[in-house]
């Protein structure tokens, strides 16, 4: 019997461990989920815990810029920009209003140095009276996509105490204003002894900016080579650089691809097409732009010329011959504001495909009498010859000059402002026009981040004004220093103009054949 019952009792006990097992498995399944939903909305309650994100102040809307009523698409206030705008120049007035220091939090002490030792090193150097609502989104910009210096020459409003002192408290640039001295010293320079240039001295207004562009270039050559720097380029700060077709849309990508034998690269120029009147901030409203000519097929510019044209003198209001980055190297010589050259050697040169200049040229209405307000030429068509190089440019002076504020405007709408969108839309799509949304979308952005009241917040604390002008003077000894340093070179003669501003290609110059 014993032999009969215990296989009996082996097999009812493993029925029964294997029952306990099952029970234990279903009661697992049935309370895990239970325990992981509890766990879940404890890790979303936030009543009575430590959000880290609370930490940073609370603006009215902490959306990124772009999102409904973010600060970006309908401007930002906050008792800080008030104060600050107190405190600067009215010009600064409009920075402030639209951007705040805890509006976008993630962007707080941002220095902009990417890199310890970024390759290779880019200088912009500029001649500059603008104003501070205009330089800042410039000069961000720009460091924003590889720029590491910058050497600005001074006048007008940027050199008033109040908006010098921010600019020279930004790390990387230098200022150096127009003084006496440094009137002496360029009076002395080379190239104010050569015959290149000479064609465009002793004449008012666009000449004698000219002249002053190509001897601050030249100074610049040897503090941007004292520097360090790899690459010059001179820009207007009503110009953006577009690098189109480089790496994450970087210009020191864009350089660091170029053949180390290539001595200068040429952007071509896209001028601003403004579809309203009333513009106030160009970088952050101007999306459209027209295309330069050898960014376009032959036919098609000379088939839409007119159309392009809109009855002005020339396809392009102002220059059309674009701007141009040189490789620092010796015996580099500017060659007017648009080209550098070389003392002993023709320059190698290309010119990009897709990279360019943006200019935004007569985007604000204001912009016809301010261009009246600093020339004392007579609004008349002989002497306007001797103030400025581009018809547009002569026209516009006469307008201002003559006209009534409501026959200015209603000029300024026909000849500048595109209103026709049928107009638009056709060449749009024949390429002549092009939409370009990505500097508006990084300036639009450095406002809402705060980074232009946070450069002058940090120029406030200066210690003293007294104590800017001496560290001034001591940035321009510096430079006159270095241009007494200077490398002697054999001076070699050349019979060569500078290259002034010029209008793109017109109808009269049309050869399809070449």
């Amino acid at each position: 019997m014993a032999g009969l019952n215990g296989p009996l009792r082996s097999s009812g006990s493993s029925a029964y461990a294997h029952g306990s097992f099952v029970w234990r498995l279903l009661l697992v399944l049935t309370v895990l989920p239970m325990v992981l939903a509890i766990y879940a909305f404890i890790l979303q309650w936030r009543g009575g815990l430590d959000d880290p994100a609370s930490r940073w102040p609370v603006a009215e809307d902490r959306s990124f810029p772009g999102m409904g009523d973010s600060p970006l698409s309908v401007g930002g206030s906050s008792s800080l920009a008030t104060s600050l705008l107190s405190t600067t120049a009215a010009d600064c007035g409009e920075i402030l209003r639209e951007s705040s220091s805890s509006s976008f939090p993630y962007y707080r002490g941002w220095k902009l140095d990417f890199e310890a030792d970024p390759r290779p090193k880019i200088c912009i150097t500029s001649s500059t009276s603008a104003g501070l609502e205009q330089i800042l989104p410039w000069l961000f910009y720009h460091k924003i996509i590889g720029v590491t210096n910058f050497l600005l020459f001074v006048e007008g409003r940027a050199a008033k105490p109040s908006a010098s002192a921010v600019l020279e408290s930004i790390p990387g640039v230098k200022i150096i204003f127009r003084t006496r001295e440094l009137e002496e010293k360029q009076a002395n320079s080379r190239i104010w002894n050569e015959h290149w240039l000479a064609g465009f001295f002793y004449k008012p207004c666009n000449y004698e900016l000219f002249v002053k562009q190509s001897l601050n270039m030249e100074m610049a050559i040897v503090m941007a080579r004292d520097a360090g720097m790899d690459w010059i380029i001179h820009l207007d700060t009503d110009e953006l650089i577009h690098p189109a077709g480089a790496q994450e849309y970087s210009l020191r990508q864009l350089l660091s691809d170029v053949p180390s034998n290539v001595d200068m690269v040429i952007f071509p120029n896209y001028e601003s097409s403004i579809e309203r009147d009333d513009i106030k901030d160009p970088f952050s409203e101007v999306s459209m732009f027209k295309k330069n000519y050898d960014h376009l097929p032959k036919d098609t510019y000379f088939s839409m010329y007119k159309e392009a044209t809109r009855g002005n003198p020339n396809y392009f209001l102002t220059y059309g011959n674009g701007k141009s980055a040189a490789r620092v190297q010796d015996h580099l010589r500017p060659n007017g504001a648009h080209r550098w050259h070389n003392y002993m050697k023709s320059p190698n040169e290309i010119k990009l495909e897709e990279a360019a200049v943006l200019h935004y040229t007569y985007t604000k209405f204001s912009d016809l009498t301010s261009r009246r307000d600093r020339c004392g030429c007579k609004p008349t068509k002989d002497d306007v010859k001797r103030c400025f190089m581009l018809d547009f440019d002569r026209d516009a002076f006469i307008i201002a000059s003559t006209a009534t504020e409501e026959e200015m405007l209603h000029w300024f709408r026909e000849r500048v402002v595109w209103t026709n969108r049928q107009l638009n839309l056709k060449l749009l799509r024949k390429g002549i026009l092009t939409r370009i949304y990505a500097p508006m979308a990084i300036i639009q952005s450095l406002r809402a981040s705060g980074i232009f009241s946070s450069a002058i917040t940090s120029a406030n604390k200066l210690s003293s004004m007294e104590n800017f002008q001496n560290k001034n003077s001591s940035v321009l000894a510096t430079s006159v220093e270095s241009q007494a340093h200077r490398k002697v070179l054999q001076i070699f003669e050349t019979s060569e103009a500078a290259l002034p501003a010029l209008s793109p290609p017109g109808l009269n110059d049309l050869d399809l054949s070449s």
